[in-house]
């Protein structure tokens, strides 16, 4: 593949929500770091690692943007790398042959995994040695639990690949994927440490123009109480990133899961800020940064058989997948609902929402009454 350059730009984006304003309702897009923004997004983890799942992919990227979604999420591990391959052919197709532009979509993708290489080894061991140890990317005491790293060696090898799976010069969100792995393993002062070693890297491809900007994607992270082994404090992860990048730091973005089953970033206040005990959302948005939230349907399990009053409050649409997605696009300080689509089918089913409002913050807080 002929690698694409560019990024995406405030003109490109803002030009992607043009093409769609006779048919976009208002809401779906949001200004976000300077960028326009889908209120819904593809994600590319689920599926098997095999030709057939790698073409459903990349068809549903492709559908995805021409149908209004311009956030797609990715990363090193999903699918031993396959996923992120997927999206670099779709971004391909997208260029040459559907006249979309490179400034107009935004790539997110993330490193700390160890991820195999197209399908599982036989030898795990011998794989992390050959492909890991031995070329010095990585030592073993630097790999907790056996599967995750974040040493900036690591995570510009981890970058470096990405890039080359998705024939980019350059990514728009680099994640440092799950961070909270860490935890149980080292103890909260190192963890502070790595992660700043680790947000310094990634300020220095900035600079190189490899990213655009920087964040962390977690699972745990950030719902669990504060005295909570895997617990995040956001507004100590910005901290580190001011002592490496200053106040014009790169962490700019935020991806943990929310949806109905798990609202804990809108309803549990768990942060520290100000003096003041505040949710991660409320954080986020005092301090600029944007979330983007993972799992919007639980990985499918929330879109089956909601109540019926549910559906009514969240606008009676056709479909339990919809209803779930417009529970997360409607929540106040959420910028982008991610859901994993390999299906067109599904894309076009989700894409509908594009022409329905998300709820008012009224609407919103009376599901909670």
């Amino acid at each position: 593949m002929t690698k694409l350059t560019g990024f995406a730009t405030n003109e490109g984006t803002s030009h992607y929500g043009r093409r769609f304003q006779t048919r976009a309702a208002t809401g779906h897009f949001r200004n976000e770091q300077d960028l326009t923004l889908s209120s819904l997004g593809i994600g590319t983890y689920l599926g098997n690692p095999d030709e057939v799942t790698d073409k459903a992919y990349e068809d549903a990227i492709v559908r995805a943007v021409q149908l209004g979604l311009n956030v797609i999420d990715s990363a090193a591990n999903y699918r031993f790398q396959r996923s992120e391959r997927s999206l670099g052919q779709a971004l391909q197709q997208l260029t040459k042959e559907h006249a979309f532009k490179r400034e107009e979509v935004i790539v997110c993708t993330k490193g700390g995994y160890l991820p195999f290489d197209g399908a599982l080894p036989r030898d795990v061991k011998a794989y992390v040695q050959d492909t890991f140890v031995r070329p010095g990317i990585a030592r073993l005491d630097e790999i907790v639990g056996g599967s995750h790293c974040m040493t900036p060696a690591y995570l510009q090898n981890q970058l470096d690949q990405s890039l080359e799976n998705m024939a980019l010069s350059c990514i728009d969100v680099y994640y440092v994927h799950n961070p909270e792995s860490q935890l149980g393993f080292v103890s909260t002062e190192d963890f502070y440490s790595r992660l700043r070693k680790a947000f310094e890297l990634l300020e220095k491809n900035i600079e190189a123009g490899k990213i655009r900007k920087y964040g962390v994607a977690t699972w745990n992270g950030f719902r669990v109480p504060e005295d909570s082994r895997g617990y995040h404090s956001l507004p100590q992860m910005i901290e580190q990133a001011r002592l490496v990048g200053g106040e014009s730091h790169g962490f700019r973005f935020i991806q943990l899961p929310y949806n109905l089953a798990m609202p804990e970033a809108f309803t549990l206040e768990n942060q520290m800020f100000r003096e003041r005990r505040l949710s991660v959302l409320e954080v986020a948005a005092a301090e600029g940064l944007t979330v983007v939230a993972s799992a919007s349907m639980l990985q499918g399990r929330v879109a089956s058989g909601l109540p019926e009053n549910l559906r009514e409050m969240l606008g009676s649409l056709a479909t339990d997948a919809q209803t779930a997605i417009q529970f997360v696009r409607s929540t106040p300080g959420i910028a982008t609902a991610l859901a994993g689509m390999s299906d067109r089918k599904h894309v076009e089913e989700n894409a509908q929402l594009l022409r329905v409002e998300p709820l008012s913050g009224r609407e919103f807080l009376r599901l909670f009454s």
